[in-house]
């Protein structure tokens, strides 16, 4: 039984760092049915584990296809986590209060990683693999910046050379983020940009291009593949990413233990699906075991809804076509979102895994509105304190709103979100709030429909 590790007031729930997870939990074992094989596109073939050597690792490679259940986290990966993991597991009484709820409110903080979100949980272990490797540079793609700045923060630890191709609205916007990859020692080059075939395309098609995180990726993949000693990393997506972040999950499941709870709702923001793979896998492995029937909610902008109005099918996982194709829900890969200030949520496509397990209605999902969803980070943010990012404010508003409903019914629901990341780079976007300059964006349907067109012939 783990002892309770709280404050008198009950805000917080610790961890020792030897309750820390040694283990990731891989999901593939575990889905409803097998996930539909990568693609090449020219032969509509599956692809081998030997088709990803031109950018990853063996060692991720492995990992990406790997159908043992939990996967050993290296000593060398442990020995940084525990800079910040385990990370605090709060209950937002405040918030409840300000809301009138029954409902009891937790939020797993992961703002308080050096890079200040949850993606260092799989950057530093992709920079470690690499490093084992013998790769010299990492290159990348970053839209808000968070996974820019926790891909330069693992590779300065592991002693490595990082490119990052960030989406170019958000280099506008989010010039802090940009200071801070730089910090660490990356470079940092505004996509689409003309350091690239991919780059040039498509600034010759479009001068204006704001970017996405589908043109970033193919300019990260082609510097990879045409450059010797450089791999390609991707902060989402692959399995191996959401393998990584499953230490959120396990984490939290063990301090809600701590204080006899479980919950009934879990929400996180998606936009490829990492911070919401992480906290949701392992309580999808009990959903799938039978050992419980919590609901799981994936929120994501009316800008960009994936999920909530793509198509499942096979597409690519970049702009231009660099990639394999994978079976996901898709909006088509050349949908360019509009330009939202939650960058790390404006792509095309969604994990395969993620998408699959919709499919399946294991979880759910649910688009809202940019304005709402600062509306409701700023709510969280009077009461809890922390400012979120942009992302996590879809999930906020999603819990909040499920909070309301239960006022409404007198359910004392249990509800848990991913608190992914704090918003101190991204301040710029609630100067724009208050001035009310922020847009409603919805997703154009002749915009999309034509770009769901495209990718018919793409099918197998």
């Amino acid at each position: 039984m783990l002892e309770k590790k709280t404050f008198e007031n009950g805000t917080k729930v610790f961890l020792s760092p030897d309750e820390m997870p040694t283990e990731w939990y891989n999901i593939l074992p575990d889905l409803p049915r097998p996930l539909d094989p990568p693609i090449n596109p020219q032969t509509k073939e599956p692809i081998g584990p030997s088709d990803l050597e031109p950018i990853f690792p063996k060692s991720l490679i492995q990992q990406e296809v790997s159908d043992q259940r939990w996967i050993k986290i290296p000593e060398e990966v442990l020995d940084v986590y525990k800079l910040w993991r385990p990370t605090p597991l709060y209950r937002a009484r405040r918030l409840e209060k300000a809301l009138d709820t029954p409902a009891k409110i937790y939020y797993k903080w992961e703002g308080v990683s050096p890079p200040g979100s949850h993606k260092p949980n799989t950057a530093v272990a992709q920079a470690y693999y690499n490093m084992v490797d013998g790769t010299e540079r990492l290159t990348t793609e970053t839209g808000a910046g968070q996974w820019g700045s926790a891909l330069s923060f693992g590779c300065s630890l592991f002693d490595m050379e990082c490119t990052v191709y960030m989406v170019k609205i958000s280099y506008q916007q989010k010039p802090y983020r940009r200071l801070l990859m730089q910090t660490w020692g990356a470079e940092v080059i505004p996509s689409p940009s003309d350091r690239t075939q991919a780059g040039k395309k498509i600034l010759e098609e479009d001068p204006e291009s704001p970017g996405s995180l589908g043109i970033a990726i193919s300019e990260a993949v082609e510097d990879a593949a045409t450059h010797d000693n450089v791999h390609y990393s991707l902060g989402s997506v692959l399995n191996h990413v959401m393998l990584h972040q499953t230490v959120i999950g396990l984490e939290a499941k063990k301090q809600l233990e701590a204080v006899g709870e479980y919950p009934d709702v879990v929400v996180g923001c998606v936009g490829g699906g990492s911070n919401f793979a992480g906290l949701a896998y392992p309580f999808v492995y009990d959903k799938l075991k039978g050992k419980s029937d919590v609901r799981i909610v994936a929120a994501e902008p009316t800008a960009c809804p994936t999920l909530s109005k793509g198509i499942y099918a096979y597409d690519f996982g970049d702009t231009v076509g660099l990639t394999p194709l994978l079976k996901m829900y898709t909006l088509g890969h050349d949908f360019v979102p509009a330009p939202i200030h939650a960058g790390g949520l404006r792509y095309h496509g969604d994990a395969p895994t993620l998408c699959l397990l919709y499919d399946e209605g294991v979880i759910e999902a649910k688009a809202v509105p940019q304005n709402p969803t600062f509306e409701a980070g700023v709510m969280f943010a009077r009461n809890e304190g922390f400012v979120p990012a942009p992302e996590t404010n879809h999930a906020i508003r999603v819990v909040i709103d499920e909070a309301l409903r239960c006022k409404e019914t007198g359910e004392k629901k249990v509800i848990l979100f991913n608190n992914s990341g704090h918003g101190h780079f991204d301040l710029a976007a609630y100067e724009a709030y208050f001035a009310k300059k922020l847009e409603d964006y919805e997703y154009p349907e002749e915009k999309i429909k034509q770009s769901l067109e495209k990718i018919s012939q793409l099918q197998p």
